[in-house]
């Protein structure tokens, strides 16, 4: 890639990374944040009540996805993208301040929901803003740009949770439930606003102003009438990616340690492990998708997870297994279905309404697959008793992308035909 298209992917995917750190860091102190916002005796009662709250925010990514795309898709994709990043910074940094329900009663857990759906609404323009972004700035090199942008994503998630690893080696635990929790809140907003600053140096996508004049007035109808095969499509093969996401990031901390009883800092250690080497693999799996067809990498990295799932989950609640080994080979799986959806999403509609397009299927795949799999993993283990439950979301996510990965050919292939004829 030439230097311009490095410096738009990467101040692209920059954006990306602090928005999914200040969205993800609610799932890292989930259990300080039921304690604080949602006390009950049951603590699966209030992590249920956390992952609700979790979800919510989620459930708003469709409406963000859909209102910001509109704009991203009619008047360019720069302004909507640094403005949700502006946005999305300062709810992070008022959770961080927001008093818990001993001092506010049920106005806390209110404004803790208002503020996650604020978040949620903003992050439904700001990820798919970077997919669109890293296709159209360097569309022969799609797939290596994409999985640029989630590589940053991951690190998002990596900063998050180290975060969690440094404030729980420096305090008491008594002292990370009573504040220092609040103390990443706080980081992720400050660091958000200064990538707000870069971000005035972004350019407008290379890909907009060639079709400018023929930008459509109406890019959610036109989508919804034209291309709801592709958005459904899409929509599907990010099942695995999301569900894995979902899981790992926001379930497994409150899982292994507040149900299995594992040590916190060992399991925050092999969470960041899993996340770093996916994050090397889906680089790779990024690259290796320019030039061999990305659907069957996707193909391979679904089966992985579908048909290990299981064992995964049996050896962690038998703790008969090295949590470093068991997260090394789930990162080594996840990274060829993460490093490779995206780039497929984007290929599966044209640029003048790629925006909406990816932003319609991510955000619902990410809504359903991603944002419930916590709440229906402990819910399934509190309803079964059965602590392998949770492989049951991760077998059927894996199945909805597999399957799906065999209707790609008649959809996708847009993104270099785009790049020539608009």
């Amino acid at each position: 890639m030439s230097a311009a298209q490095w410096k738009t992917v990467i101040l692209a995917s920059l954006g990306g990374s602090l928005e999914f750190y200040d969205f993800i860091i609610y799932g890292v102190f989930a259990q300080y944040i039921a304690a604080a916002f949602f006390p009950t005796t049951n603590r699966l009662v209030s992590l249920i009540l956390v992952f609700s709250v979790f979800g919510v925010g989620y459930l708003a990514r469709p409406a963000g996805g859909i209102v910001l795309s509109h704009f991203g898709d009619m008047y360019g994709r720069r302004k909507v993208f640094i403005g949700s990043l502006l946005v999305i910074s300062a709810s992070t940094f008022c959770i961080g301040l927001l008093p818990g329900y001993a001092t506010w009663g049920l106005l806390a857990p209110l404004a803790l929901v208002a503020l996650r759906l604020v978040q949620g609404f903003c992050l439904g323009g700001e990820l798919p803003g970077a997919i669109t972004y890293a296709v159209e700035a360097a569309p022969r090199h799609a797939g290596f740009a994409c999985s640029v942008v989630f590589c940053f994503a991951n690190g998002g998630v990596v900063l998050a949770t180290m975060t969690n690893l440094t404030l729980t080696s420096l305090l008491l635990p008594e002292e990370m439930a009573a504040w220092g929790w609040r103390l990443g809140f706080l980081f992720g907003g400050v660091a958000g606003l200064l990538s707000f600053r870069l971000q005035q140096s972004l350019e407008e996508s290379p890909g907009f102003p060639r079709m400018k004049q023929g930008a459509s007035r109406r890019p959610v109808s036109e989508v919804l009438a034209k291309f709801r095969a592709p958005v459904f499509t899409g929509i599907a093969i990010s099942a695995v990616v999301g569900c894995f996401n979902g899981l790992l990031i926001a379930h497994m901390p409150a899982y292994l340690s507040g149900v299995l009883h594992y040590n916190a800092r060992s399991v925050s250690f092999a969470q960041n492990l899993c996340l770093a080497i996916e994050s090397v693999g889906l680089i790779s799996a990024g690259w290796l998708g320019d030039r061999l067809p990305r659907r069957r990498i996707l193909r391979l990295g679904a089966l992985l997870l579908l048909i290990g799932a299981y064992p995964f989950y049996r050896v962690l609640a038998g703790r008969g297994g090295n949590l470093i080994v068991l997260f090394s080979l789930a990162g080594i799986a996840a990274a060829f279905a993460n490093g490779t959806f995206a780039s497929i999403m984007a290929d599966l509609f044209p640029t003048r309404i790629r925006f909406t397009g990816v932003a319609l299927s991510f955000n619902i795949s990410f809504t359903v697959f991603s944002g419930m799999a916590p709440l229906v993993a402990t819910s399934l283990v509190k309803a079964t008793g059965w602590p392998t439950a949770p492989a049951l979301v991760m077998i059927a996510c894996g199945a909805i992308s597999l399957v799906s990965s065999f209707a790609l050919p008649r959809y996708e292939g847009h993104i270099l035909r785009s790049s020539v004829s608009e």
